[in-house]
């Protein structure tokens, strides 16, 4: 069975619009990276924040806009704006009842609740626009389901980095057993101190644009966005081909550095896919600028496709929008195989082109890397804290 993901919607640093994101993503090479103070106490930082202004919930009742009044569900709303009206074709052919709703997040409403308790701090309440249920992680599903008024399955996965991999995996699932006829999946994540003070504190953020594979990398920078896909089993050009999930149980925050997980999940996503590492065109890397990561993963890919293949890490562009971070990273593999992308232009590789010697020497990809032909098979890599492992196979199959 093949799970077509017909439509697509995408927010984040590189822009609040598919045709705006894709433009920055492939014909300018620039990154949505830049400083600010806005999550870290006067603490300037490069963060791939969303600037432009999002859509509000005022349409809903009172009641409503309540409980979900929060960052990260304007966010989810901003992405699905853009594919409503497929939306609304699939929820008027199949039924309200037949359209499922699978995303990932790991912030959810935090950022609203920092806001909320500083206002406590100066007033001794809680501020009548604040609602337990805004920080709660099924936040974003439930919103968007009352958004739709669709009555399916509607669920959040939250395994950090791969929270949005595991959704669309467990999207594909459902359309497989029949349990939905289309699914809405994919995942958002929002700033907050909160995460941006964690990673901190683990010394893994960087103060200066992030540098994947490079040399002198010292960590990441911590993004925001949104990306939705409407998956059903309606031919379009792109579908989820494959995916593998795998636990490397090893430790709380670093990977397992033989990558034997990382190995496991790229090799089941492979087997799902029905193809092999030859048919691999470009592969999205997890590509967080750690120390540990990029060590594990560059042994990983130049282990099973040598250093052929083209490589890169788009989180120089976004950001490491964490929960979102898989959904997004799919959505820049997405629109690289598109119709008008007929010479298979690829992301650039953004770092500070010094490699790290102790590292497998790995195809990075340049400005305007093309393939010469449309990319045809891409595989996007998400390793989360745990030891969460996930791994993606897009492929063009619409229109070969």
């Amino acid at each position: 069975m093949t799970f077509f993901l017909n439509a697509c919607g995408i927010i984040c640093a590189l822009g609040d619009q598919l045709d705006a994101v894709k433009q920055r993503l492939l014909q300018q090479a620039s990154s949505g990276i830049h400083m600010t103070d806005a999550w870290s106490s006067g603490s300037m930082l490069p963060l791939g924040a969303v600037t432009s202004k999002l859509p509000d919930i005022n349409h809903l009742p009172p009641h409503l806009q309540l409980k979900f009044g929060s960052r990260n569900n304007q966010l989810a709303l901003a992405a699905l704006q853009q594919i409503r009206p497929e939306i609304e074709g699939a929820i008027q052919k199949y039924g309200a009842d037949r359209i499922g709703i699978v995303l990932g997040t790991s912030t959810s409403g935090i950022s609203g609740t920092e806001q909320a308790l500083r206002y406590h701090e100066e007033h001794g309440v809680l501020p009548p626009d604040f609602h337990y249920a805004q920080q709660e992680m099924g936040s974003v599903a439930d919103f968007l389901a009352t958004e739709l008024q669709t009555s399916g399955p509607a669920y959040v996965h939250s395994s950090a980095c791969s929270s949005s991999a595991k959704a669309m995996a467990s999207a594909a699932r459902l359309i497989k057993m029949g349990a939905c006829d289309a699914v809405i999946t994919g995942g958002v994540d929002s700033l907050c101190a909160f995460t941006v003070a964690g990673f901190s504190a683990l010394e893994s953020v960087s103060k200066q644009q992030c540098r994947p594979m490079s040399l002198h990398r010292d960590g990441i920078n911590i993004g925001e966005g949104a990306a939705l896909f409407l998956m059903s089993k309606e031919p379009s050009t792109v579908a989820l081909l494959g995916w593998g999930e795998s636990s490397d149980g090893h430790h709380m925050s670093a990977p397992d550095p033989t990558g034997a997980g990382a190995i496991l999940a790229i090799q089941q996503a492979l087997t799902r896919a029905e193809i092999q590492t030859s048919d691999i065109d470009y592969i999205n890397m997890h590509g967080t600028a750690t120390v540990q990561n990029d060590a594990m993963e560059s042994r990983v890919i130049h282990a099973l496709f040598g250093e052929q293949v083209l490589v890169s890490s788009t989180k120089g562009f976004t950001g490491h929008t964490l929960g979102a971070a898989a959904a997004i990273e799919a959505a820049l593999c997405w629109i690289s195989m598109q119709d008008d992308n007929p010479e298979g232009q690829v992301p650039a590789h953004l770092w500070d082109g010094i490699p790290d010697p102790e590292l497998p020497t790995l195809n990075l990809c340049q400005s305007q890397s093309k393939l010469g032909r449309p990319l045809r098979y891409a595989l996007s890599n998400s390793f989360a804290f745990g030891g969460s492992n996930a791994s993606l196979i897009l492929g063009r199959v619409g229109n070969e």
